[in-house]
């Protein structure tokens, strides 16, 4: 039905709605976003301007992009699969596989049951990766580099991409967009210290960039023309239950610290679109209206190294729910696009 898509996009008028998507990371995790971003690219009515994305959230983003530009809606759907697929199998080579034991051992996926995590884990916390991988192999650089198609990114800008990383040496956000966009750069924004050398590039060396935007919010609204805003959130706002174990009270931490930046975003965004802040004139501001869709708590009970389980069957069933909540998301809220927010950016 891809050429249906294509045939719609590019011959019988424009979508009826473009939206921005800012995809926040979360290692595995993003698995659900991959499911949310299928069922958005069903909607005919709905085309894409901008997307900014930190982590597996840039991958995401550039999947999307990759596929969408090559051929369209059901394009990009593949591109994400094989995307998925492709991390799951490269996954394969290391320690982070689970089998069929320990499924039935541990009762699925809501525990840190997995042998192999709880050896990167343990190691992890013993060595630096600079000790534990001398080369300085990251898997993520040959993913991208066997399913995404950066020349295409870089050359055809119809589909605006923002990448987050953070520059190791000042701690500040570094941005990269279209022109830039490598598999080394992609995989920056994905790098966790403690997993992988720091990526360098032109120099510098760069770390996971949800340290410093989860994702940035703020190139969509200047750079961008549409004027709706889904940001997808992996990173819970609210846990209801208080942390009381070390590996809880750091899980919290890392949550809370990972979605400091765009809960400031999400609160100035409110501001200014109710007037209590003002913008200086030189800016292109557009009020914008923001959307969400996250994880509830679909994510709760599965552990910390849930966020590095590459299985094929979990990233599905993320998948699946990610799917589900669009559905949901679509049916409650779909009736908001281009006319109003769907929730309050402020508080």
């Amino acid at each position: 039905m891809g050429w249906l898509s294509n045939l719609h996009d590019q011959w019988l008028g424009a979508p009826r709605v473009r939206l921005n998507l800012a995809l926040q990371g979360g290692g595995s995790h993003g698995a659900f976003t991959w499911g949310v971003l299928d069922r958005l690219l069903e909607e005919q009515r709905i085309g894409y301007d901008g997307l900014s994305g930190a982590s597996a959230g840039a991958i995401n983003a550039v999947a999307l992009a990759s596929g969408y530009l090559a051929g369209g809606r059901e394009a990009a759907r593949r591109s994400l699969e094989q995307l998925w697929r492709a991390v799951s199998e490269q996954a394969q080579l290391g320690p982070l596989q689970a089998t069929p034991l320990d499924y039935l051992l541990h009762g699925g996926w809501n525990r840190d049951w997995s042998p192999g995590f709880m050896l990167v884990n343990r190691l992890s916390r013993m060595a630096s990766p600079y000790q534990l991988n001398p080369t300085g192999y990251n898997p993520v650089v040959r993913v991208l580099e066997d399913t995404i198609d950066f020349q295409r990114l870089r050359a055809d800008p119809r589909l605006r991409l923002f990448v987050a990383t953070t520059n190791l040496r000042t701690g500040r956000l570094r941005l990269f967009r279209n022109n830039e966009l490598t598999a080394q750069t992609v995989a920056a924004s994905a790098c966790l210290p403690l997993l992988f050398h720091a990526i360098e590039i032109d120099g510098e060396h760069y770390w996971d960039g949800g340290y410093t935007a989860n994702p940035a919010l703020w190139p969509l609204v200047l750079e961008c023309h549409a004027r709706d805003l889904l940001l997808v959130q992996l990173t819970p706002r609210e846990r209801k239950d208080i942390p009381t174990s070390v590996a809880e009270i750091v899980d919290r931490a890392n949550e809370i610290s990972f979605n400091a930046s765009v809960m400031r975003e999400l609160e100035l965004l409110g501001m200014l679109r109710t007037g209590v802040a003002a913008v200086p004139h030189s800016l292109p501001w557009r009020a914008h209206r923001l959307h969400t869709i996250d994880t509830g708590t679909i994510t709760e009970g599965m552990g910390r190294n849930s966020r590095i389980n590459p299985d094929w069957n979990f990233l599905c069933h993320l998948r699946d729910e990610g799917r589900n909540c669009a559905e949901t998301w679509l049916k409650k809220n779909g009736g908001h696009l281009g006319r109003r927010s769907s929730i309050q950016a402020t508080g």
